[in-house]
Formats: C-alpha cells, structure tokens, sequence
C-alpha cells in the first residue's frame, strides 16, 4: 500500500467515526495482495540532518562547493540549482550547474549587520553564475575530470553582451549573470540559464503607471551599495555554449523572476520557450521563435488560464501599451507590468515547468501563495490545442493539489522520466521548514509521480534533504540509469560558522557544502523498465 493510499484510508476513517484499530485488517488485505505493489518503497518524512533515499538508491558526491576546477583556479560555485547534462560520448559528457546566490556567512564571511567590503561582495558576485564541469563514468561512478579544458565558470563577474546588439541603460553588455535558477536546452545543445530574483543584488526600477519607483536591495544582498550597475540588466534569460563557453543574454524571452525557459519545437520548426515568474500573483510566459534555429527574436505571450488564451505582448497588437512604452524592448525590459495590463492570469509562484514526452502536455509547479491562504500549492497541467506548442489556445487544468492528503507540498522543479513520469521536488523555505503549516511534511525532499498505471497520480517521497536544504535541478543522464540532484543551501538558517544547523555531506563539526549527487540503484533501473 502507498503512503497515498495510506493517508486516504486514515482520513477516511476519521471522516467516518471508525477506529484506526481497524489499521492490521488494513494491513493483513495488503499482504493478501489486494492492493498492488507500488513502484517504488517510499520513504517517510524526516528532519536528519541527511540525504536519505528510498530503499534500492544510494547517492555519490559528484561535487561540491569550493571544489577547485581548472587551472585557473576557479571554484565551483554555492548554492547550486538547475543541472543540464550533455553527452559527448557514451562515458563522457558536460555537466553546466546554475549557482543562485551566496550565502554570506559561508562565502565571505560577513555577518549582517556588520562592516562589508567591496572584497566581500567580489567574493560573493564569483560565487553565483555557473559552472561548466567535464564528468566521466568511471566503474559506474560519475567523476569530475579535474582541468580539462571544459570546466570554466561563469560568474557574477563576467562581461556578457546582450543578443541583437541590444543596448539597455545606455549599454550593449551587462557584468554578471546572477540568481540563476532553473533553465532549458536548445535543440542545437546550448543551455539557457535563468536569472531569478535579481532584485535582491541591484535592486529595481519598478515600472509604474506613472513613472518608476526605485527599490534598493541594501535589505537583501545589497550589491548595489558597492556597484552601481543597472538593475535592467538583470532578470533575463543567458545562453552559454557548453563547448566553448560563449554566453549571451536575451531580450526577447522578457525580464522577470525567470525560474525555467523549458524549449521544445512547434510543428512548423519553430523554438517555443515556456517560462514562469516566480513570485506571488505573477504569470506564464511563452517565447515563439521567428527562427528555427534561435531565440534571439519573437513573439513573446502570456497565458490567460481562464479563458484558455495565450496573450501577446507585441507592442504593435496592444494598442493600449503604447500609453506607457516607446517601444519593444521596453515592453520586454518591463514585462511584468505589460503583462498585467493586457489581462494576464495572476498565478501562485509559477516556478518550473515540463513538458511529459509521451502526451505533449505542460505541466507547471504553482508553489504556493501564502498571502491568499494557499500555503501548500498545486502541479497544473496545460494542454495546447492541436497539442502544438506554438497554438494560442488551451486547456488547463489542476493535475495535483499539495497538502497533507497528496504528502507533498509546495511543488517546485519538475523532470520526466523516459516512460513519461514524473519526478518532482519542493520547496518549503528554511524559515518554516517543520513548523505549522509544514510541520508534517518535515525536511524537502524529492517525489515520484507516475502518470499512468494503478498508481498514476500518487506522490512516493523517494528522497529527504539534509537540515535546510532544497533539493533541486533533477535531471536524468541519457541512459536515466542516474538521476542528477542539487542539495542547495543545506545550513541556510545557521547564525554563524560557531552555530550551524547542517553539517552535511561531510558530518561531524564541517560547514555544510551545497553539492551535486548522482542517485543510482537497482530501484531506479527497475522504474525505467
């Protein structure tokens, strides 16, 4: 019986008055094999301080913060996140890993409240980025090649230009790409890389009706009180070339809190972009490519999930924008608010989305929207008309509510499997991690979620994360005998290296070290029969 089953059959009896005594007759009709065998043994929530799997998992470390990957003496970035593998051949192949932000305590030592430096803030723009890393299959164990000439970084630091030659606030280039979340692969192997909540580094010039209201993020990471770059240079999305490392920042897929920019093909050839802005009451975002081959021009949309309508946002078929922009790059530099004004839907935090390989369907992690009561969120399922990426109507409908009755909550990034299931994991902050609402679902932790057979719908928790980590960027290697797993910010509430609350993955009295793992098994080679 599954822990979903489980949790029905208790809320059933405390709806209905019956005794849980009746529980062993449960558990004796199980063993007279009344109900199927799940796919996978589930594990239960827990607050260890440890990576803990299902029964027939084990984990490696592949890599881990601070790690030092070339010649040059670059260091694999903190708090990493969205993974994308691309193999070179059938050992090889080129991790890139997104690094989201730093933690200051860890990465240069200030203590808020404290006196900074503008060292401390170079330490910390070095410490977020990406990180390209070459890893060979070695006796089944996945393993950095040390200085190949592959492993590269790219930081808060780098000089990136814009695509088209697009200048904005007064310049062709940006320094940096920061708060890298999730991201996508091109068809032609590029990587997209997303810049979420760039607010919290240069602050923002907040688009209004009127004009703009300045917002400083001297309360958040407050770069901007040593560098004074632009905040339009952030919160878009960044191609890299895995081989070359070659970077560029796009315009046309907008600015926002981008958590993912999941790419797949229209029937005509054409690249379609979906993405989601991660914050309260923001919206779903689709690129369609005037090109076969790139993303560096389009048409960008924004759905309305009640009436079923992808929207645009071209200047040119909004008349009522051009009250408030001179032109298209200005829509796209402010998007957010463009997005509002022609009707768009205001979502619970769009964060990632998916696309399951065997229908065609788009699913969407809504994490939650506490200030509206949804403390818990929901997975929604999109079906475009004529199942075509590029078709401007929809379906949509809730594929998965989180709360104690599903075991999960506040769903986040999302990964198929090659038999079209679904691999999910979440993100409850550290903050509230165990307490009321959550105090149920314990630690974060990684999910199973078939589609289709007798247990289609049901959430297995397979793994839990370590003292305030969020486990994040699931993604399969070609033959999906390893399932690749950020453990980002294990720690993350601690006051001081003197008082931690993680000392994972080395244990003992050691800072915690956000790293990536390979999770192998027999249990995942059976899922993938």
């Amino acid at each position: 019986m599954s822990n979903w089953q489980r949790r029905e059959f208790i809320k059933f009896m405390g709806k209905s008055g019956l005794s849980l005594s009746l529980l062993p007759l449960l558990n004796a009709c199980e063993s007279l094999g009344f109900s199927k065998t799940p796919p996978i043994t589930a594990i239960a929530p827990s607050a260890e301080d440890l990576l803990i799997l299902s029964p027939g998992l084990k984990w490696e470390n592949v890599i881990s913060w601070g790690t030092r990957i070339n010649e040059k003496n670059e260091r694999f970035g903190f708090n990493c996140d969205y993974i994308a593998f691309i193999p070179i051949n059938e050992n090889e192949s080129i991790l890139w890993v997104n690094h989201e932000s730093p933690n200051p305590i860890f990465v240069s030592n200030y203590i808020r409240g404290g006196k900074r430096t503008k060292e401390q803030v170079i330490e910390e723009q070095k410490s977020v980025g990406g990180s390209l890393i070459k890893i060979k299959n070695e006796r089944n164990v996945w393993q950095v090649v040390s200085n190949d000439p592959i492993n590269r970084r790219i930081d808060g630091r780098k000089k990136i230009p814009f695509a088209n030659g697009e200048r904005i606030a007064g310049q062709n280039y940006t320094i940096g790409t920061i708060a890298n979340c999730a991201g996508g692969i091109t068809p032609w192997g590029n990587i997209l890389s997303c810049e979420e909540n760039y607010h919290d580094y240069y602050g923002e010039n907040q688009k209004t009706k009127r004009s703009f209201t300045k917002i400083s993020a001297k309360n958040s990471m407050g770069w901007d009180q040593f560098f004074n770059y632009p905040p339009e240079h952030y919160g878009w999305c960044v191609e890299v070339n895995p081989q070359t490392g070659y970077t560029i920042k796009h315009t046309s897929l907008g600015r926002y809190a981008h958590e993912c920019a999941t790419v797949t093909e229209a029937r005509d050839g054409r690249i379609v972009v979906y993405s989601g802005d991660d914050k309260n009451d923001e919206c779903i975002y689709k690129l369609i490519s005037y090109d076969q081959n790139s993303i560096k021009k389009g048409d960008l949309y924004v759905a309305d999930i009640e009436k079923g309508h992808w929207i645009s946002l071209q200047l040119k078929d909004q008349p009522q924008l051009k009250k408030y922009f001179k032109n298209q790059l200005e829509v796209l530099t402010h998007t957010r608010f463009a997005a509002h004004e022609v009707g768009a839907s205001a979502l619970d935090r769009p964060e990632d989305i998916e696309i399951c390989p065997t229908t065609g369907h788009v699913y969407v992690s809504l994490t939650n929207n506490k200030p509206r009561g949804n403390f818990h969120g929901k997975i929604l399922k999109i079906i475009e008309k004529d199942n075509d990426p590029a078709s401007l109507e929809f379906k949509a409908e809730t594929f998965l509510n989180g709360g104690e009755l599903t075991g999960f909550s506040s769903p986040d990034n999302l990964v198929f499997d090659k038999r079209g299931n679904l691999w999910m994991t979440n993100d409850i902050s550290g903050k509230e991690m165990n307490k009321p609402p959550y105090a149920s679902f314990r630690n974060n932790g990684l999910f199973y979620i078939p589609l289709t057979g007798a247990h289609a719908g049901r959430s297995f928790q397979v793994a839990s994360a370590p003292n305030d980590a969020e486990l994040t960027g699931p993604c399969f290697s070609a033959d999906f005998k390893t399932l690749f797993l950020s453990v980002q910010h294990p720690g993350e509430t601690s006051k001081s290296i003197q008082n931690l609350t993680s000392h994972w993955p080395e244990g003992g009295d050691h800072i915690p070290r956000p790293t990536v793992v390979a999770i192998s098994g027999p249990a995942l080679d059976n899922l993938m029969k």
